[in-house]
């Protein structure tokens, strides 16, 4: 197909070019919309209106023809479309972050533009038609709170929030008038303990703020680097400054300068260099609802062990870093971080009534400064406990819920009494709007790809039939977005053993992330088998000892897929792992062997695994379907794989063996791609490094935004106190029988205080997942 930018100019409309289009092939396309029409109200997504397309242009050329010009590209971007005869509504999508809607006669091929609400509408009159047409249907849109808020325009900025925000800022501060006093104030709110940090009121405007900094520069010049402090400190407070500024002359010189910059000449680099340096963050909450943060000896649930996992991770690289800028500020402050999670197995079956915010208060001798939320049910929480404490926030989604089901929006009535999907999306949106900043883990979990929409970006304009319309939901290009990925855990055990190749993957045994799947192609590819065994580590082998469904269904299909294919001698499928360590050391067990690692999912928001497996030097396999496509650069630190596409995938990984047979040092340049991309872009310490500067910058963020933020959290408090609040009650209270995982429900607290390194070293050696 020619390229966009041949056949389409960017300033052009879908609904200026779709008529000229639609005339060139004026013969075929009466036939096709025809076709589209033909069967009445249904939903079609892009290979089914491509297919049947294909079925009416007979000749190949003239198939050809269409496919190269301008209606192919439209198609091509075109994510669904809903007919509703005579008319069919197209939502098509030429850029991540970009939707245009129109409408097309089937009769005439008349083309109309038309707004996201009228295309929610055709979408709803599929449903539910008297839904669709009533004047009266509720329309949330938090949009309508962010006239004033700045927002990015392109595609390729989304998820650079923090740039944004600081070249934001940094114009302010330049052009408008009594913008600079803002920073002073905001300078002079810092304290911790009742100390005053930084400076004090004796330099409370911005002239006497520039006069000591230029006279206290010149000072510093004339000291050794290493000078500490202490030793200038009486000197420092005389000016008006107190501690804060670095714990040698070498770094308060460097702090000092930076901010001189800032105010002389204001631009985002040093903003962003200052800001690191401000002490404004001693004290973290975490919420994290699901539970089992180490009571009795368990460490997650079956579906939540690795999410338990990842948090606890999050908390030692929090750690780490806080006491290292602490120490490098000249403070003698012991961080604080607390997670707050459900106390199970007590508080199986209370209700979410309990109100943890004087109990944080009082362990941590004051508000914390900064609440991180992680998934819906700890983000909700979060920020409801941010407003109320007016502490900056941050959300982490992880992955959510609306993509990983198709249409689960329009069929919410369906999955409802299973998933609560009705109560998890309202529970979604309030949290991401709520939060001052968002965590992502890549572009794709916020914006998606060229052909597929981001997680986030699915909740831009959506519908729940009979319940209520999204005219806006999120902005992918809000400032807001941040992107820090995770890292790999850089202690992972060694064992020594030189086997036959093996490929290997685990997960949970589910449908999306697509084990069967893998299982399959391995049973179908004789080459493969030839060259590798297969390793899974992937739930029970026993039906009857799930809870659950779905992964019952899997289990069955691992042992008839063995069966088929006769797979016994080639394959060990062991059963889900409850410690941690051992996972490690199966790790390092493959990548000795000189293995591979594969995750084959159909879907995945960001990808541990695969991180964990490239960190420990084993080319690695995965999806291009989400995050990993990402991570992993295609045939430098490993491969991405297609798993739509079994033959192809197979027969990639049988090639990578093949080439490791005939040249040996072929398995060490991908091993060492893998390490070279983890060491640059995904460890802990990358992670904790952004995090903090995140919540440094968009705590001045607030404070210049402070009037856009109280209106938009007084809408979300109106859509929170009258509609998710009676929603939430027709929730089930979970009890000891086996429940979906979507559920929103918050127990009772548990308050684990994370006081010091060792004691969560400890937590970490009892990782027992609970089965």
């Amino acid at each position: 197909m020619a390229s966009s930018s041949s056949i389409m100019k960017r300033s052009e409309s879908v609904v200026d070019t779709m008529p000229e289009a639609l005339r060139q092939s004026r013969y075929h396309m009466k036939k096709c919309f025809l076709k589209y029409v033909e069967k009445g109200k249904r939903m079609m997504k892009l290979h089914h209106l491509m297919q049947e397309m294909e079925s009416v242009i007979e000749e190949k050329d003239e198939k050809a023809q269409v496919l190269e010009g301008l209606l192919g590209y439209i198609l091509c971007t075109t994510q669904e479309a809903a007919i509703v005869p005579p008319y069919v509504a197209f939502a098509i999508r030429p850029n991540p972050g970009f939707w245009e809607f129109v409408k097309v006669n089937s009769n005439d091929l008349s083309v109309d533009g038309i707004t996201a609400i009228d295309y929610l509408k055709f979408k709803e009159a599929i449903v539910d038609e008297t839904w669709a047409d009533d004047e009266n249907a509720l329309e949330v849109d938090f949009g309508a709170m962010n006239f004033n808020m700045p927002t990015m325009s392109l595609s390729s900025s989304i998820g650079n929030g923090v740039n944004f925000a600081s070249k934001f800022i940094t114009s302010k501060l330049y052009a408008q008038s009594g913008s600079q006093q803002l920073l002073v104030d905001y300078l002079l709110s810092l304290n911790h303990l009742g100390e005053k940090l930084m400076i004090n009121d004796t330099l409370n405007t911005i002239s006497k703020l520039q006069g000591a900094l230029t006279v206290a520069l010149a000072a510093l010049s004339s000291l050794p680097n290493d000078t500490p402090y202490e030793s200038f400190e009486l000197r420092f407070k005389e000016w008006g400054f107190e501690k804060g500024w670095g714990d040698n002359a070498e770094r308060v010189r460097e702090t000092v300068r930076f901010l001189l910059e800032v105010l002389q000449a204001p631009d985002p680099v040093n903003l962003e260099k200052f800001f690191s340096r401000v002490p404004s963050i001693f004290n973290v909450v975490l919420f994290s609802i699901h539970g089992y943060f180490g009571q009795s000896n368990v460490l997650g649930l079956p579906d939540t062990g690795g999410q338990v996992v990842y948090v606890l991770d999050q908390v030692v690289a929090l750690e780490e870093e806080l006491l290292l800028r602490i120490k490098q500020q000249g403070l003698n402050y012991k961080p604080q971080i607390l997670v707050v999670t459900r106390l199970l197995p007590d508080a199986k079956g209370t209700k979410c009534n309990q109100d943890a915010s004087e109990k944080i208060i009082e362990m941590m001798e004051g508000k914390p400064d900064l609440i991180i939320g992680n998934y819906t049910d700890g983000n909700l929480v979060a920020s409801l406990m941010a407003n109320k404490l007016g502490t900056t926030l941050a959300t982490i989604a992880h992955a959510l819920e609306k993509t990983k089901y198709e249409d689960s929006d329009m069929n919410w009535k369906q999955l409802d009494p299973k998933y609560h999907f009705s109560c998890q999306f309202t529970a979604d949106m309030i949290a991401m709007n709520s939060a001052d900043f968002i965590i992502t883990s890549t572009y794709q979990e916020i914006a998606g790809s060229k052909d597929r929409p981001g997680q986030y970006e699915s909740h831009g304009a959506f519908t729940l039939p009979g319940l209520y319309r999204v005219v806006s939901g999120i902005d992918v290009f809000d400032p807001k977005f941040n992107i820090a990925s995770p890292g790999a855990d850089q202690t992972v055990g060694y064992l020594e053993d030189n086997k036959k190749p093996i490929i290997f993957s685990m997960a949970r045994l589910d449908t999306v992330k697509n084990i069967t799947g893998l299982t399959e192609w391995f049973g179908e590819n004789k080459r493969l088998r030839s060259l590798v065994n297969l390793v899974i580590v992937a739930g029970f082998f026993d039906p009857s000892k799930s809870k659950d469904r779905e992964e019952m269904a899997e289990i069955k299909k691992m042992h008839l897929l063995i069966e088929k294919y006769q797979l016994k001698g080639q394959i060990r499928w062991i059963a889900a792992q409850t410690d941690r360590n051992r996972n490690s050391e199966l790790y390092r067990f493959i990548a000795d062997s000189k293995g591979a690692f594969v995750q084959p999912a159909l879907y995945e928001a960001f990808g541990l695994t695969v991180i964990e497996a490239m960190n420990c030097g084993l080319p690695t396999f995965a999806t291009n379907q989400g995050g990993p496509a990402e991570i992993i650069v295609d045939g430098v630190s490993g491969f991405q794989i297609d798993p739509n596409n079994g033959d192809e995938s197979s027969n990639k990984i049988a090639d990578f063996f093949q080439k490791c047979k005939e040249d040996a040092e072929y398995w060490n340049i991908i091993s060492e791609g893998g390490l070279k991309r983890i060491y640059e872009c995904y460890t802990w310490k990358i992670y904790a490094n952004k995090v903090l500067n995140m919540g440094n910058i968009y705590t001045f963020w607030k404070q210049l935004n402070k009037e856009q933020k109280q209106l938009k959290q007084r809408y979300i408090q109106l859509f929170y106190n009258l509609h998710y609040k009676s929603m939430v009650r027709t929730v089930p209270i979970a009890s000891d029988e086996a429940q979906p995982t979507h559920a929103i429900q918050v127990a009772k607290y548990y308050f684990l205080l994370h006081s010091g390194f060792l004691e969560l070293k400890r937590l970490r050696a009892v990782q027992k997942l609970h089965h």
